[in-house]
């Protein structure tokens, strides 16, 4: 619906001219959205290695805590973290994700906390995060059902290198042009309020209200900066940071405590790991097991790269996984 082919770029198998919204690098979810991903299951599968053609679920089966470590699995014994790109030819629709009180309330319901890292961003292109003032269940219903709703976004101009924290809850879209790296929590569960004047999807405006954050946001973005790391999303289910590989040089995982994921978002380099190695380009995802962390390496032998690392909360304080 909203999708363009910019992924293309970033090595995905995307056609010239097509309309694919979403590259889902990581994934465990027993069933998805009917209106979204489908409904069915969406589970990655292992690509190299002595496990290759086994899917992500049955990787955790076999490794238990030498592929977490001290993380806790999400509902259904699935991974914690759910990783995408996202390419927005046209606007997204404004939406909200369950509240944790109100998934407390309706089991069918998931928390769903993300972030967005902008990647690229073609002029002018906004991305929406929050309201601009306080304002009631009332109004934010009238609104979305009138298309004032717009006019109560908290708008955003779209930079390369921000990074916006979207805690469930957050009312939201992300606009034309944007390509972002999604980290969110493994949940599918979205609520529309107001589609653009699209039809044809169903929109969920009583639920998505009773979900919603009525307060001003008042957060600004993180940035991708040259120290490394770069603290960008901090959340109770997952943390994201930026690192920055010059070379010739390399760098490991921060922890080795839970899993880490990932994402090579700018340049070129070389994961290691004992006898691995994989030569990874623009767009490449890789999930380190806690028990290989601490001798997983990215080298850089000239220029540079960034990566974004995500690592789900170790036990004790995702509460909401």
């Amino acid at each position: 619906v909203w999708g363009g082919d910019r992924l293309r770029a970033w090595g995905k198998p995307v056609e010239p001219g097509a309309k694919v919204g979403e590259s889902w690098e990581i994934a465990d979810l027993a069933s998805t959205d009917p209106s979204g991903a489908g409904g069915g299951a969406a589970r990655s599968v292992v690509k190299q290695g002595p496990l290759a053609g086994s899917t992500l679920h049955e990787a955790m089966a076999l490794w238990g805590a030498d592929l977490l470590g001290r993380a806790h699995p999400a509902e259904g014994d699935s991974f914690p973290l759910l990783i995408k790109y996202l390419d927005a030819h046209e606007n997204l629709s404004v939406q909200t994700h369950p509240s944790p009180a109100y998934a407390r309330e309706h089991p069918e319901a998931h928390v769903k906390h993300e972030c967005w890292t902008v990647l690229e961003a073609t002029p002018n292109a906004k991305l929406y995060k929050g309201l601009v003032r306080d304002t009631t269940a009332a109004e934010l219903a009238q609104a979305a059902r009138d298309g004032s709703i717009v006019d109560l976004l908290k708008s955003h101009t779209a930079t390369p290198g921000q990074c916006y924290t979207l805690p469930s809850g957050v009312v939201h879209a992300l606009g034309a042009g944007v390509l972002v790296a999604e980290v969110q929590t493994p949940s599918d569960t979205t609520y529309r309020l107001y589609d653009w004047g699209r039809v044809g999807r169903a929109l969920h405006i009583e639920q998505a209200v009773a979900c919603a954050r009525l307060e001003a946001d008042a957060e600004p973005p993180t940035r991708l900066g040259d120290a490394d790391p770069s603290p960008l999303a901090h959340t109770e289910a997952f943390t994201l940071d930026g690192r920055i590989v010059t070379g010739p040089d390399e760098i490991s995982p921060l922890t080795s405590d839970v899993c880490v994921v990932w994402m090579l978002v700018q340049g070129r380099c070389a994961w290691l790991c004992d006898r691995w190695r994989h030569e990874a380009q623009q767009g490449d995802t890789v999930l380190v097991p806690a028990r290989c962390a601490a001798r997983m390496r990215a080298r850089v032998e000239q220029g540079s790269a960034t990566i974004l690392e995500a690592r789900p909360a170790p036990a004790g304080r995702n509460t909401t996984a």
